[in-house]
């Protein structure tokens, strides 16, 4: 019997959209990221959504942090239309950025494709001890956003908690 490899931590969905938020259409992209997560062993608390406002991002990514998950993925409100406030949110609720990180999902979805994510403003970085992921809103930008974070999140989360990765 094989055993099942342990949980990398614990991971919140941060689903930023007027129209979910207020219950004017159904989510499509929670269910995919959650089940991203699931798969790399991430225990997920939950998948929250809120509107795009500066207040209400703000206050999702500090209930996250306080709540004490090691990974929040914000998707949506990336991209230069005035109501695309996440990185602004964000930015207010980082302690530090990790650029390189954004750089490289940013790349690689445009590389695959997805032209929302190749146009995301989306922020990497640290608050406390969480790693905040914002993801352009397209399935395609968060299946490849998720797959190039993969292999990144553990070492991040390990330097976090003080461990070697």
């Amino acid at each position: 019997m094989q055993m099942a490899d342990p949980q990398i931590g614990r991971a919140l969905v941060v689903i930023v959209d007027d129209r979910v938020a207020g219950g004017e259409r159904s989510d499509t992209t929670g269910p995919l990221v959650r089940e991203l997560l699931e798969e790399a062993n991430f225990l997920v608390d939950g998948v929250v959504f809120a509107p795009g406002d500066l207040v209400a991002i703000r206050s999702a990514l500090n209930t996250a942090v306080i709540g004490g998950v090691d990974l929040v993925v914000t998707v949506g409100g990336t991209g230069v239309s005035p109501r695309d406030v996440t990185p602004d949110a964000t930015q207010g609720v980082l302690d530090r950025p990790i650029p390189g990180i954004a750089e490289a999902v940013r790349a690689s979805g445009l590389a695959a494709g997805a032209v929302d994510a190749g146009l995301s403003r989306g922020l990497v970085g640290v608050s406390g001890s969480t790693l905040v992921v914002n993801l352009a809103p397209s399935r395609a930008a968060v299946r490849d956003g998720m797959a190039t974070l993969t292999p990144l999140v553990p070492h991040v989360i390990s330097e976090l908690s003080g461990l070697d990765a």
